[in-house]
């Protein structure tokens, strides 16, 4: 019988994002209930040995070393192969993976290859009497849906933000090399265009301030971009604006684009379409800044502004930047 959790961890660009470590704290929630063992899976390219010292010193048991030069630049099907292998050798029943782009696409083929029940962008997990729980937001975050597993094995993808990072712990863990052959690769990496320098990426950011038709035009976004800088937030934007080509795809909040669930969300002239609303109801403080005082954002915001985005954020940019200063 299946049994233990893994927690599945890879570097994005030679880095290991700091959400990774939520799959280790999500990963503790239900060994320490059901009594079993948590290990982690570090799959790269290279570094492997120093990412997964860092991992071991964070609670799990066991780091499983899954490392090959083919695993350089992400790919679902290169990863999925080793990784399926090393669950079924260990006999892991649970798989829980962060909620990036790479994520969900490693986390459904993990799925298919494991006929392994899948929850996506869970924010509450729970075990008892051995009967495992997962908790995420149904139809644009206006309900909460619990979810119970049916099968021997399950994939969870973790919302980011959702769980506390796994802190560094007295004991490490022990670091053991698994089979790192990859699987067979059907696409074919070409290259990548990184964000631009400084630029906080919008699904793990703790902050984020977005930007809606209520700017007026592209040239609003100038604004934004200084409003994130002085609050070290990233920069989002509404469906709409994107459509317009008034700012890249990638700043695309909502059910067509990037779910968050940061600390902050300031929308700026966002009236709060419900795939937008979808994309970031979930967000702990939402501010909101439009001349419509009865849109649906306004009504949903913690802190609701009426007025024109163009007139209050210059000022609101210059007290943050004078107070800072101080």
């Amino acid at each position: 019988m299946a049994k233990g959790t893994l927690a599945v961890l890879f570097p994005s660009r030679g880095i290991l994002q700091p959400s990774a470590y939520e799959a280790l704290a999500a990963g503790k929630t239900l060994a320490g209930p059901l009594g079993e063992p948590l290990d982690a899976a570090i799959i790269a390219g290279s570094k492997g040995a120093e990412f997964a010292k860092d991992v071991a010193a964070r609670g799990p048991g066991r780091v499983h070393l899954i490392e090959n030069p083919a695993f350089e630049n992400f790919s679902d099907e290169a990863y999925a192969a080793p990784l399926k292998r090393l669950i079924e050798k260990e006999g892991y029943a649970r798989v829980v993976v962060v909620s990036t782009i790479n994520g969900r696409l490693l986390a459904a083929r993990l799925s298919a290859a494991l006929n392994a029940g899948i929850a996506a962008d869970v924010w509450g997990l729970a075990a008892e009497g051995g009967r495992v729980t997962a908790k995420r937001s149904v139809y644009g975050g206006n309900l909460i849906g619990e979810f119970a597993f049916g099968s021997e094995r399950q994939v969870m993808l973790i919302q980011p933000l959702s769980f506390e990072r796994a802190q560094p712990q007295g004991s490490p863990g022990q670091v053991v090399t698994a089979d790192s052959a990859p699987g067979a690769v059907r696409a074919r990496f070409v290259s990548f265009e990184p964000q631009p320098a400084g630029e906080i990426d919008l699904g793990s950011a703790e902050r984020v301030v977005s930007g809606g038709r209520g700017l007026g035009s592209a040239d609003g976004f100038k604004m934004i971009r200084e409003l994130a800088q002085v609050l070290g937030a990233a920069v989002g934007a509404s469906r709409a604006v994107v459509d317009s080509g008034w700012i890249p795809y990638r700043h695309q909040v909502g059910l067509t684009g990037r779910t968050v669930r940061p600390k902050l969300y300031v929308a700026c002239g966002i009236s709060g379409q419900i795939q937008h609303l979808a994309g970031m109801s979930s967000a702990a403080n939402i501010v909101a800044i439009n001349t419509d005082p009865d849109c649906p954002m306004m009504k949903m915001a913690s802190i609701a502004v009426p007025g024109d985005v163009n007139e209050i954020i210059p000022p609101l940019i210059a007290e943050l930047k004078k107070r800072k200063g101080a």
